[in-house]
């Protein structure tokens, strides 16, 4: 798809005193080390989310421009980026990427193409920018290598074209990555998948395997997912947020026990499918599933505010890139609120964020964004403004 370039970046804002980043260091920490949220059924409190304040464009992760050296790593374009802790680390989870690129060039094109990549990092002062450690997996150059490699096929609808990350979790000391297997690219915002499916890498990273099982239709509503490790009625879950493929449907919601049998065994994932006697129900057939969220929904990431007490959510509809405030996880969720103007950056998407990357209390959030035209993945903040 074609889509004009975004306007030029703003400039690069850096904090350098130490004491401020001492302190925001400590606040990161913090976080880190705080259990999973634990879910709260009563959907009865109020919003308090108002608006969002101070949106701020801090820096250029990748490509030619970044802070990062991924011309080493042949990654002269790539996108997406959601993001996945695993101790000190944080894995960043690109789409496809090519170490050759015309400067001219929009979108997703050039040479030594590879479906995904993935870059960790120990950096915890998110607010002059993610700076990484290395690329997991690389070859003996240094060049980032693809985690679990499209098969690269025509895109006609009937093979893979490519095998796209839509994110990470963790189970102990277990990465496991949700990707969706494409079998062709429509019109903007549009596109047809095989399935999803898990890969995972029990060496941090370094080497991956894709899983047979499980897998989701790809015409079913499980084929992007948010997901997130949650304590619920004393058990831990791994909640996911899910839409289908593309950019024009609902979120649904499933939850798997977060232990590595079931994570692994299709049968032990159930689906939300309404609300009884104020208590959610769950289903073990995927057909039972209800929406929790309406609308144009597009590479979604979800997470827990502690500043707000709330969940939050933030998307792209093609346009705009949006927030929105959960109650519960299942809802009410509130209307959408503006997070980042597509009139400001044309081309946005996959506005991704991170519990470990927040500051002033979880008031102030950073997330990575995709732009078309430079096809490359960028760093911003913006700060929740919160209802008396």
């Amino acid at each position: 798809m074609s889509l004009p370039r975004s306007r030029p970046r703003a400039r690069t804002r850096r904090i350098a005193a130490a004491a401020a980043s001492t302190i925001l260091a400590a606040g990161l920490a913090a976080c880190a080390a705080a259990g999973p949220p634990t879910v709260d059924p009563d959907a009865d409190k109020p919003f308090v989310l108002s608006g969002v304040s101070g949106l701020t464009q801090i820096a250029q992760l990748t490509g030619p421009d970044g802070i990062n050296d991924t011309r080493n790593a042949a990654v002269a374009g790539t996108d997406l980026g959601s993001m996945t802790n695993l101790g000190d680390r944080t894995y960043f989870f690109f789409g496809d990427t090519f170490g050759e690129r015309d400067p001219d060039s929009t979108g997703g094109q050039g040479g030594i193409w590879r479906s995904n990549v993935s870059a960790w990092t120990t950096d915890d002062d998110p607010s002059d920018g993610i700076t990484f450690d290395s690329w997991a997996p690389a070859d003996d150059l240094g060049w980032a290598e693809a985690l679990v490699e499209g098969e690269h096929d025509i895109d006609d609808g009937r093979g893979e074209v490519t095998k796209i990350p839509t994110h990470g979790f963790a189970i102990g000391d277990t990465l496991y990555l949700s990707y969706m297997s494409v079998s062709h690219w429509g019109e903007p915002g549009a596109w047809d998948a095989n399935y999803a499916g898990l890969a995972k890498s029990t060496d941090r990273g370094e080497t991956w395997t894709p899983l047979d099982s499980p897998r989701w239709p790809g015409d079913s509503n499980f084929i992007q997912v948010a997901p997130v490790h949650v304590t619920d009625g004393g058990e831990e879950y791994v909640y996911f947020w899910s839409i289908p493929s593309g950019r024009f449907g609902g979120v649904a919601l499933m939850r798997v026990p977060a232990n590595q049998q079931a994570v692994e065994d299709q049968a032990a994932y159930t689906y939300f499918s309404g609300v009884a006697g104020g208590e959610p129900r769950w289903s073990h057939d995927l057909t039972d599933a209800e929406l929790v969220v309406q609308g144009t929904i597009g590479e979604l990431s979800v997470m827990w505010s502690d500043y707000l007490d709330r969940w939050i959510m933030t998307y792209s509809d093609g346009g705009s890139a949006y927030i929105r405030e959960g109650i519960t996880p299942w809802g009410p969720w509130n209307d959408p609120v503006l997070l980042v103007p597509g009139s400001d950056y044309p081309g946005l998407y996959s506005p991704y964020l991170n519990p470990r990357y927040v500051a002033d209390g979880g008031r102030r959030i950073y997330f990575t964004l995709s732009l078309w035209g430079p096809y490359n993945v960028f760093w911003f903040s913006a700060d929740l403004e919160k209802a008396p």
